[in-house]
């Protein structure tokens, strides 16, 4: 199974202080048609203006992951973090029984730009909890947010896999599908797609790509790629 999500079709909030594209539905954007793609709830790719952000409000029952682009995103909650996370940063916020938080600029000149992502936990109730760090890469696929804590990953509650891959031109590489489900979502670059069809698909910044019961995902940078690759349980009544 293949589902394809491209960066033009996404959903689109404009505040003004906060521009989002929504890859799935959220908040005033609603689609029926794209409510996420099994564990994986939201991806939002989020800018805000200097000196602007979201001010205190709640979260329960989600894993939360914040990742940043550009620039710095403070940080508060209702648990006594306070905290700025700087681009390339990882961040994961367990919500559970419930949690209240901030997000501002850091900066009163520059905008930041990040994404935040929801998965849904293994389980509800959890304790709140929060982890921040800043993750150097490792060859093509580094572990930035895993239920293992591989590679010195930050700890999620749910069996999946969130790594950051980064190829350069030409470079492929060769992601596992038959078993599991999995999510491409791409950040910077440009990447082909080798499926069934002899033709490549080109993916593009802010596409995604959702696989499922397929032969191993083959890609090829053609120019240097950043992009999120989200190793998921298969999805059930497919």
């Amino acid at each position: 199974m293949i589902y394809l999500r491209k960066a033009a079709e996404r959903g689109n909030a404009n505040f003004g202080w906060l521009n989002s594209f929504h890859s799935f539905s959220f908040g005033h954007y609603y689609d029926p048609s794209h409510m996420g793609w099994g564990l994986l709830r939201v991806i939002n790719d989020d800018t805000v203006d200097p000196g602007a952000g979201f001010a205190p409000h709640g979260h329960r029952d989600m894993e939360i992951i914040s990742y940043v682009l550009e620039g710095g995103l403070h940080h508060k909650d209702s648990q006594g973090h306070e905290s700025v996370l700087r681009a390339g940063e990882v961040q994961r916020m367990s919500a559970g029984t419930g949690i209240r938080h901030s997000e501002y600029n850091h900066s009163n000149e520059d905008p930041v730009h990040f994404l935040q992502i929801w998965v849904v936990p293994n389980q509800q109730g959890l304790t709140p909890g929060y982890e921040q760090k800043a993750i150097a890469q490792q060859g093509k696929l580094t572990p930035l947010v895993s239920h293992d804590q591989r590679g010195g990953s930050l700890k999620i509650h749910q069996d999946m896999v969130m790594s950051r891959l980064q190829l350069q031109p030409g470079e492929e590489i060769a992601l596992p599908a038959s078993k599991r489900s999995g999510y491409l979502h791409v950040i910077e670059g440009a990447l082909d797609c080798q499926l069934e069809n002899p033709s490549p698909l080109a993916l593009l910044p802010g596409d995604g790509l959702g696989v499922q019961a397929e032969p191993s995902l083959q890609l090829q940078a053609r120019e240097p790629t950043t992009a999120l690759w989200f190793d998921l349980p298969a999805i059930s009544n497919t």
